[in-house]
């Protein structure tokens, strides 16, 4: 259902390179450049994740409650992208770990202050 989430940024440079990193680890690359942000995802027709800069130009900032969630098939590849998070400058919300039956979580912010997740079920 979902089809994409978006972040804000107030440094385009700076978050397009800890997201092309980030999501380098679990083999996602950018698939849109729209001159204010960008967009990565495995195909246009599988859900994707944006950051952009305002369009009201007023400067970005975390939503209180907001969290992207990025679904992996491995516990390994939740360690990894919350490794991954920490050593690009992204702040801890969480080791991975198991958080109720079936369901093994990481939690981070990004260098904007975004939280997103990695999960897998299993």
């Amino acid at each position: 259902m979902i089809g994409y989430v978006t972040f804000g940024t107030n440094d385009l440079p700076r978050a397009a390179a800890f997201y092309d990193e980030l999501l380098a680890t679990i083999g996602v690359k950018r698939i849109m450049d729209f001159g204010r942000g960008y967009a990565w995802g495995m195909s246009m027709s599988q859900p994707s994740l944006g950051i952009l800069t305002p369009f009201d130009g007023q400067p970005a900032s975390p939503g209180n409650g907001a969290m992207a969630a990025l679904v992996v098939d491995s516990r390994a590849k939740v360690d990894a992208l919350h490794a991954k998070a920490l050593s690009l400058g992204g702040k801890d919300e969480g080791a991975p770990g198991p958080r109720g039956e079936g369901f093994y979580a990481g939690y981070f912010r990004d260098l904007d202050g975004n939280k997103l997740n990695a999960f897998c079920i299993g």
